[in-house]
Parts: structure tokens; sequence; C-alpha cells
């Protein structure tokens, strides 16, 4: 087994902000609200994201309660003994405390975005007017509840092992709106550090990375993530990072309720989540809001994780932890605890443990050693290409995938991210390929 210090994955960088070991110096709590935290914290006995967040919203101004649940649970992934809460919070009294009467001001913007004060602001900024703006928003949810070709979105049901997997992919008009708000807004807000899907410069290699060579990998995957993700936790996210007046628009025109008609035959509690306004999966904004709004949970895991000598990222709904020494039933009873009280659920059947003298593998790559992709992929993948040389691309098409391509050359791309031989092997039989017949 590997015993080098800086094993692939490890992070050497103490001074990343998450990695604070109090509860981070740019937080600053006025001595009186302190006072008044510290004391509900010692007689409340509950321990949780919900009666933490009650606890400091009525203590605190909102910008600060957000910031301080995260890293209150992150550094304190179970209750803690009152005394230690005691010192960790003192430790952001504001030292000249003669000067302050209250709360102080929060910043309007907690990042370098564009400000957007009301629906006139977000209106100009797309391109529209404010009749188009609530249009778009649906706010009264009519176009749900009509089966009209004005509808935002297409609907597309795809069966799979366990259910079915509902695509909500918006139209042009709406996508390009979305499309904006992810690369002017969101793409400029970083989620933690763990997460590794659908962020610039990660993929599933560095989701794994982490987890190779380990002696106990933990997998966990999160049930109907984007629909487990309503409209007033995205509309949080866009209130913490500056927008609380047009939060609530911005939060109608990134999420939708699915029409009746396409929840018919579905199984109650996926059709009791679609029906409510939720992250559609299929439109580009959801999987970096679905990054934000999972950045406490990410924030209590990891911190559980550091304090205990584990590892843990994860790739969109997919959760992995290891370690060398590592009790999995008592990790996996932990973060169980901790997914539930975030408010997700889990696949029971897709939780696994993985020790080293089993096959461990997360995003479809093989860990035990490094993370690479698996023989029989690597295999079937060299064999398609081997008889599209012969007979051309067409006849390989056998799932009629309208850019095959595209789709081919992706899996290149998935098969390169951890091996260069492999890639140079494969794109040298690609280039012999005839894709056009």
């Amino acid at each position: 087994m590997t015993t080098d210090s800086t094993h692939p994955g490890d992070s050497t960088d103490s001074a990343h902000p998450d990695d604070l070991g109090g509860l981070g110096p740019e937080i600053r709590i006025p001595a009186r609200s302190l006072d008044l935290l510290i004391n509900r914290l010692e007689v409340d006995p509950r321990w949780s994201v919900h009666a933490l967040g009650d606890m400091l919203a009525a203590t605190t101004a909102p910008a600060t309660a957000t910031a301080l649940l995260g890293l209150l649970l992150e550094k304190f992934p179970e209750r803690p003994e009152p005394e230690a809460v005691r010192r960790a919070l003192w430790s952001m009294v504001i030292e000249n405390r003669s000067h302050v009467f209250g709360e102080l001001p929060t910043p309007e913007m907690t990042f370098a975005l564009t400000p957007l004060a009301d629906a006139t602001d977000v209106a100009r900024w797309l391109g529209l007017t404010v009749g188009e703006l609530e249009w778009f928003a649906d706010r009264g949810l009519w176009l749900r509840s009509k089966k009209t070709a004005l509808a935002h979105y297409r609907y597309v049901t795809i069966p799979k092992r366990d259910g079915v997997r509902v695509i909500e992919a918006p139209k042009p008009h709406l996508r390009e709106i979305q499309r904006r708000i992810l690369r002017e807004i969101l793409d400029r807000i970083p989620p933690h550090r763990a997460a590794q899907g659908f962020v610039a410069g990660r993929s599933t290699a560095s989701f794994a990375w982490p987890h190779s060579d380990r002696n106990v990998v933990l997998r966990v995957d999160l049930r109907n993530c984007f629909p487990t993700i309503t409209s007033a936790r995205v509309r949080a996210v866009f209130a913490a990072v500056g927008y609380r007046r047009t939060s609530r628009l911005l939060s109608e025109i990134c999420t939708t309720a699915t029409p009746p008609d396409v929840l018919r035959g579905l199984d109650f509690a996926h059709a009791s989540l679609l029906r409510a306004r939720h992250l559609p999966q299929g439109a580009p904004t959801s999987p970096a809001l679905a990054n934000l709004v999972m950045r406490t949970m990410d924030r209590r895991i990891w911190g559980y994780a550091r304090h205990n000598n584990l590892h843990y990222s994860r790739y969109g709904d997919d959760l992995a932890i290891s370690g060398d020494v590592m009790d999995a039933g008592q990790v996996l009873w932990t973060v169980l605890r901790i997914i539930a009280d975030e408010g997700f659920t889990v696949h029971p059947d897709k939780t696994k443990i993985m020790y080293s003298h089993q096959r461990q593998q997360l995003a479809g790559l093989v860990v035990n050693d490094r993370p690479r992709v698996g023989r029989v992929d690597y295999d079937n993948l060299r064999a398609l290409l081997h008889n599209a040389i012969r007979t051309g691309a067409h006849a390989q098409n056998r799932d009629d995938h309208p850019r095959f391509r595209e789709h081919v050359y992706g899996k290149i791309a998935w098969i390169a991210a951890t091996s260069p031989s492999r890639r140079n092997t494969l794109l040298a039989m690609a280039e012999r390929v005839d894709w056009d017949r």
C-alpha cells in the first residue's frame, strides 16, 4: 500500500479558507449577539442544520448566519462540548466593542457579480422586458397546469434499473438565459473543494484520485438529487451571494414544476418531488446550483473526514470516503445522518463498502492502484474502433447516437484522463475511421 504522505489528491494547502483551524477571521459578530447565541446553544440540545440555522438566524445577520452555519458544522460535525463552541465563537468577537451598537451591515455583494437590485435590472441584463422576464420565470406556474406549445421545457423519460429518469430540457431561448446566469453568476462562485463534478479543471479522475490505493473505500449515491433541490434552496444560494432582492426571480428562472401529464406512471415519491419547483435535470444551471446547494453538506462531511484522517470527494450525486484505518460501519452511519439532515436521501442498493482485496470502483474508474478505466471498457472501445475502421462508423452506431463521432471521442477523453498510453492508441485508431459512412 502507498504510504507516501503526499498521496495523489491529498491537500497540502493549509491556508485554504475551508481549512481554517478556527472559524475564520472573515466573520465578525457583535459581542451582544454572540452572548445571545452562546446562551441558546448551551441550552438547546439539538445539533443539526435546521436547528442551528434557526438559532443563528435569530441572533445574527443573514449573511453571517449562512457563513457561520457552514463553518460550525464543518468544525463540529457532531455536537461538541459547550466550552469548545464557546472558545471557537469567542475567537470571532469584534475587538473594538465600544464602536458596535448593533449588527454590522452585511456587504451587498459577496462576489464580484453584476448588481441586480430589482426585476428591471434583471430584465435589462438579460435583454428582456419585465413582462418577458416574468413569463420565462413562470411565476404563476400557469405553464405547468396547461398542455401548451408555449411551455419552456421539453420532457423525455428514460427508463433505468430502479425507475425512470425525467430529462427536462429548456427550449432555446430559456436555455440561453440560463447559460448567461451560469457564465456570469454561478461560474464565479466556487463550490466546496470536495466537489469534482461540473467544475472547470476537475473531473472523474480528480474525484477518484484521493481514494486510490486505500484499504477501504465507501461509495454513496444520492437518490433523485436534482428533484430534491427545491426552489427555496436555490433562492437561498442567490440570496447568500448578494441577490437578496432578486433571489426569488432568479430561482424561478432556474427551476421548474413538471406538468401533470409527464408525471403519469411515476412512483408517488418521485412524482411528488417533480410536482413542486425543483432543479430540472437538463438545464445548464442545474449542476452548478446543485454544487452550491450541497456546499454545507460537503463542508460537514469534509470536516468529519479530516477529523478522522479520511478522504472525501463528490462527483454530482456520487459521494466517496476512504481511508487506510476506517470503521466503515461507523463512517457510513455518520455520513447517512449528515445526508439526511441536509434533506437528501440515498440509494440503498448503490451504497457500497469496498475493501482493498475487492474491486474498488468510483465513477467507472478502478481505484485499487491508481484511477483507471476498467480493462473491459477499454477493450470494448478498441473493438468498436477496430470494426469501424473496417466497416465505417455508421454500421457500429447500434444505439443510433445522433452525434456518434462526438460520443466516441467523449469515451476516448474519459479513458485518456487516466492513461496517456491508452489515449494515444485510441486516438490513432479513431483517425483511421471514416465517420461519413
